[in-house]
């Protein structure tokens, strides 16, 4: 039922976004919303609401001295172990795009809203910057061992021209099990459409970019195969958030990369594509979301030939992400 909540969210704030939704590209740099330096209640993300999945509960905090800095958090569906975390850091600019930042755990008393008493710093790691293949933006992306469940906290400490090093923080949720297929997973068996089920590939995505070589098989087949297998879930038409991005664009070439060393699949989140261009009072959901549990805007996944997941990736993830994922379930890297 949560879930469903979940998924209901997701048209009202496409439509709400229909004046402002972006082809490939089009997408201007986020800005940061100004922090009172003075203030000791952290705020919300002002874009966390953009994310078209997401409900009053699943939710994040800023903390920062600075005026400028904020954070945007990419993934937020994490539970215990070593996980991707990527954030968006933006200041008065734009986008942040020093090539790399450090960053460093923390563990709190209490919860997101009321955090309370600070742990010493657990871990300390170095974020790389990944541009985006089209335009301004990019993000942050390390490896991160979250021990147990419960509220955390990740500092940036950034070299302003100034000269001074200032700090932003995201508070940050980690639950006891994620709410989307996990790595070391076999995904749902899913019976996707493919060309072979449509009579023009509009059918299955809402993008102008249609490469025939990503609606080839089904993600049950592609299980069964005998080869790694991407899977890309995302809506190219509407993309409207600071962590999504060119998506399908980078599976598509990945493909032309790799060939038939792997199979590679693209799931619209919605189920009608070629019937919602202007008019999203007729769009249905794609059911798959609700059989993976995927609760964000965009996801990857990479699987080895045995059809167990070893790559997940919340929103937007790099060319460079994925094709090492992919070159480690080929054997390769």
């Amino acid at each position: 039922r949560r879930f469903l909540m979940r998924l209901a969210t997701i048209l009202i704030v496409v439509v709400a976004a229909l004046a402002v939704s972006c082809g490939v590209g089009s997408e201007e740099p986020p800005t940061a919303t100004p922090v009172d330096p003075t203030a000791t209640a952290m705020s919300q993300p002002s874009n966390a609401s953009n994310d078209p999945l997401a409900e009053p509960e699943h939710h994040w905090a800023v903390r920062t001295e600075s005026s400028e800095l904020d954070i945007i958090l990419a993934t937020p569906d994490l539970a215990p172990g070593s996980r991707r975390f990527a954030i968006v850091i933006t200041d008065s600019d734009g986008v942040v795009p020093l090539p790399f930042v450090k960053l460093t755990s923390y563990r709190y008393a209490g919860s997101v809203d009321d955090p309370g008493e600070k742990s010493e710093p657990l871990e300390t790691v170095t974020s790389r910057f990944h541009p985006f293949p089209y335009g301004g933006r990019g993000i942050h992306v390390a490896e991160l061992n979250f021990t147990e469940s419960g509220t955390w906290g990740v500092e940036a400490r950034l070299p302003r021209a100034s000269g001074d090093i200032e700090y932003v923080e995201v508070i940050l949720p980690v639950e006891d099990e994620t709410a989307s297929v996990d790595v070391g997973e076999q995904p749902p068996r899913s019976r996707n459409r493919t060309a072979a089920d449509v009579s023009d590939l509009s059918e299955l995505t809402t993008g102008s970019m249609r490469n025939p070589e990503l609606y080839q098989t089904t993600v049950a087949d592609a299980v069964d195969s005998g080869m790694p297998t991407v899977i890309v879930f995302a809506s190219p038409a509407f993309c409207t958030n600071a962590v999504c991005g060119p998506q399908v664009e980078v599976l598509s070439n990945i493909s032309d990369q790799f060939g038939d060393q792997a199979n590679y699949i693209h799931v619209d989140l919605f189920q009608n594509p070629h019937e919602i261009q202007g008019d999203l009072s007729r769009a249905v959901l794609s059911p798959l979301l609700e059989e993976w549990g995927l609760v964000s805007q965009e996801w990857s996944f990479v699987l080895n030939r045995d059809g167990v997941i070893t790559g997940r990736f919340e929103n937007f993830a790099p060319e460079s992400e994925l094709v090492d994922a992919l070159e480690a379930a080929l054997g390769t890297s």
